[in-house]
């Protein structure tokens, strides 16, 4: 065998454990059309580097939601998850007194595993226009507060505010135990103001197997369409996930 077959075999064995271990165990049943807490099964390593959506094959949906400028749509959101089964990780910002709020809700389903918190910095700056020692020191204040808040620093994902990084950022990351830049591959276009109905355009558009969404808990819409989104993610059979559930 040439070193060029071997490789090429090796390559294709990978791939093929990948794409077994990505295929997703389904919930044992389910009440009232919620969806029940998936057991993680076949995880595979987090990927150092950028992670944009989901890998192999399959059914999985996952759901992140950034920032939580406001305390009541995380409360939302908490309620959302206990009464719907849906597992989402948030990607938190410390320094919005809604994780200090709505800790009291949100802890049991983190230490349950349904709900999965990551680091999204401290405040929420573009971190471009900071310098190595600050970009360090927002990234390690959050994890602090986070580790002390709901008993995990949230590594090794981070999620940059804006989308915003570089390799300095992300060597300031890595250094930190962040070591996976999570990024996405749809949205419910609610970064800014959007209709009730524009937002639900664009579920339909990103609601699609292996994709990671975004989605804020900062404006009270996204909590008007809870059950449409359900439906929709229903509609397609799609299986809401932790990064956790699929990366280990």
């Amino acid at each position: 065998m040439t070193g060029l077959d071997r490789r090429e075999l090796l390559c294709g064995l990978a791939f093929a454990v990948l794409a077994a271990a990505s295929r997703p165990a389904r919930a044992a049943g389910s009440s009232g059309g919620s969806q029940l807490p998936l057991a993680p099964a076949g995880r595979v390593p987090a990927p150092i580097g950028v992670l944009t959506q989901l890998p192999g094959p399959g059914n999985q949906i996952a759901l992140t939601v950034d920032d939580g400028a406001s305390v009541e749509v995380v409360g939302a959101f908490a309620q959302f998850c206990r009464d719907s089964g849906t597992r989402l990780t948030f990607f938190a910002n410390g320094i919005n007194p809604s994780w200090t709020v709505n800790a009291p809700a949100l802890r049991p389903l983190v230490d349950s595993g349904q709900v999965q918190i990551g680091n999204h910095t401290w405040s929420h700056p573009h971190l471009g226009r900071l310098s190595p020692a600050v970009v360090n020191d927002q990234i390690l204040r959050n994890a602090n507060f986070l580790a002390g808040t709901y008993g995990t620093n949230g590594a090794p994902y981070f999620r940059p505010p804006y989308g915003e990084h570089n390799l300095t950022i992300d060597r300031i990351a890595a250094d930190l135990g962040y070591t996976t830049i999570t990024m996405w591959s749809g949205t419910i276009g609610d970064s800014r103001p959007i209709s009730e109905g524009g937002m639900l355009a664009a579920a339909a558009q990103s609601f699609l197997p292996q994709r990671i969404v975004l989605t804020h808990a900062n404006l009270p819409t996204v909590t008007h369409c809870y059950a449409q989104l359900v439906d929709l993610i229903h509609s397609r059979n799609l299986t809401t996930v932790t990064l956790d559930d699929v990366f280990g």
